[in-house]
């Protein structure tokens, strides 16, 4: 039996390979062809970049801007006071009880004089590298739909992750190795899962791929399962060539289904990975002074059933130098997450309960190993051209929830950029006197303005970046997003 698409060619030649040509053309197969043909190598620069590698810092479950950035000296004058917001007020849990002042001590820091919670102390030493936006706003106070949001620019599941449209735009640094890696928290997956970094409609080659360090398996079958003993490397090798030419011969019978071609360049890629992948993620060879630094030189000794600072430092400094160790060997896009969806009491940032609780340690562990990171890339030479982003879903309401927790509040928060052309030392954008919302309410900045920068500073222009996919040509900032010069050295 014979397709219509081989009977075409084998009887009609030329002019059979005309007629599938427009048959090709009228089911949008050369369209997609024509993409996938370009998404091999990237889709190529605009304009020169001023950064060529990002790592995205994502604290899942909403951080208290105001229990951490955004210093509120009248949140302290009016501390148990009645809140009165000067309108009605939608709360996702009712959290309206009285006013409550930041959990903790803000001092000035750096020659900016930035002001910053005593819990994120270690940030200061670093606070004149950092640009900090005060007058975030997301669309939603639900942490799924505001956690997409963040991560892949719109409130339902189905888009690229924004580290899968830098792979798509710009192509892999290292073949041996992903251009875009995923850090979870040790402990499971934020909100959503896998659909905040999966590739949606671009190639699957552009997903995330999910690493763990520390773990015995830190890539999840990468190698042969140990019961395999009887596997060798010339068997492996062998079976792995028999695989791609099976693959291939039944990718030509399927022109245009772009996710065969990603499912072959994942198996050619994790071949690659076998052996560039353990030395990425091998600590042994880091000096006593970087593993002081992101402070790995103690191990998880004393470690108890509750969560503490120590153990918050030791999984977020894993993550930071293994970071450090993958942009150095030409990974494009590290996302790394603080906080998972499982669990009580809460181990992630979404405090209705007891901020100090929930904040202290896993704050204090993220801004050891943030200054520990950015003072890392400085000094080797990095930092000029590595973009890092800080963000969260949505932010915590200035008013109390139960006494000692604070509600969503999607109305404002805090993200911060370092790095890769931006400007240090310097705050962009206010929220109001209790940081309820943007002081200018007409001007917020969305993340469509946040992706829009990281893609320029890449040297991509957001407006261009597209994909075509069920008749739309889709980008990351959907139609909306600006440049935000300010922020640009």
């Amino acid at each position: 039996m014979q397709t219509r698409r081989s009977f075409l060619f084998n009887s009609g030649g030329g002019l059979g390979g005309i007629a599938l040509a427009s048959l090709l053309a009228s089911d949008g197969e050369l369209r997609a062809n024509e993409s996938q043909a370009k998404n091999i190598v990237g889709m190529g620069l605009h304009h020169p970049p001023k950064a060529k590698r990002v790592v995205h810092f994502f604290m899942s479950g909403a951080a208290s801007h105001i229990d951490l950035f955004d210093y509120k000296p009248e949140l302290i004058k009016q501390d148990g006071k009645a809140s009165d917001f000067g309108e009605p007020v939608e709360a996702f849990q009712n959290g309206l009880g009285p006013w409550m002042k930041p959990i903790w001590d803000f001092k000035a820091y750096g020659d900016c004089g930035k002001m910053l919670s005593d819990t994120v102390a270690p940030l200061g030493s670093v606070a004149d590298e950092i640009a900090f936006v005060h007058n975030m706003v997301s669309k939603s106070g639900v942490h799924s739909a505001a956690t997409l949001q963040q991560a892949t620019g719109f409130l339902v599941p189905g888009f690229p992750g924004a580290g899968s449209w830098v792979s798509y735009g710009l192509g892999s640094i290292n073949e041996n190795l992903p251009a875009f890696v995923v850090l979870p928290d040790h402990r499971g997956f934020g909100s959503n899962g896998v659909k905040n970094w999966d590739a949606a409609f671009l190639p699957a080659q552009h997903s995330g791929t999910i690493i763990y360090p520390g773990r015995s398996d830190p890539i999840a079958d990468l190698f042969a399962h140990k019961s395999g003993s009887y596997i060798t490397q010339q068997g492996e090798r062998q079976s792995q060539a028999l695989m791609g030419e099976l693959n291939r011969e039944h990718a030509s019978t399927r022109m245009g289904d772009p996710r065969l071609e990603g499912r072959i360049r994942s198996y050619e890629l994790a071949a690659k990975m076998q052996l560039a992948a353990p030395e990425s993620l091998d600590f042994t060879t880091e000096s006593a002074h970087a593993m002081k630094l992101y402070s790995l030189e103690r191990g998880p000794q004393d470690w108890g059933k509750e969560i503490n600072a120590d153990e918050e430092t030791f999984h977020f400094g894993q993550k930071c130098l293994a970071a450090r160790r993958l942009l150095e060997r030409g990974v494009r896009f590290v996302q790394i997450w603080s906080g998972n969806d499982n669990g009580f009491p809460r181990r992630n940032w979404d405090s209705h309960e007891d901020v100090q609780r929930d904040h202290g340690p896993l704050a204090l562990g993220m801004a050891r190993g943030c200054s520990a990171f950015i003072q890392d890339l400085k000094q080797r030479g990095m930092l000029e051209d590595t973009l890092i982003l800080w963000t969260t879903e949505f932010g915590r309401m200035p008013s109390s929830q139960g006494g000692k927790g604070r509600d969503h509040n999607p109305f404002v928060f805090t993200n911060w950029l370092c790095g890769g052309g931006i400007k240090g030392g310097m705050t962009y954008g206010e929220s109001d006197a209790w940081g309820y919302k943007p002081l200018d309410r007409s001007h917020p900045t969305q993340v469509y303005d946040i992706h829009a920068t990281i893609l320029h500073q890449l040297g991509l222009d957001h407006t261009k970046l597209t994909y075509r996919n069920n008749g739309i040509d889709r980008r990351l900032t959907d139609v909306h997003g600006r440049v935000i010069q300010e922020l640009i050295a």
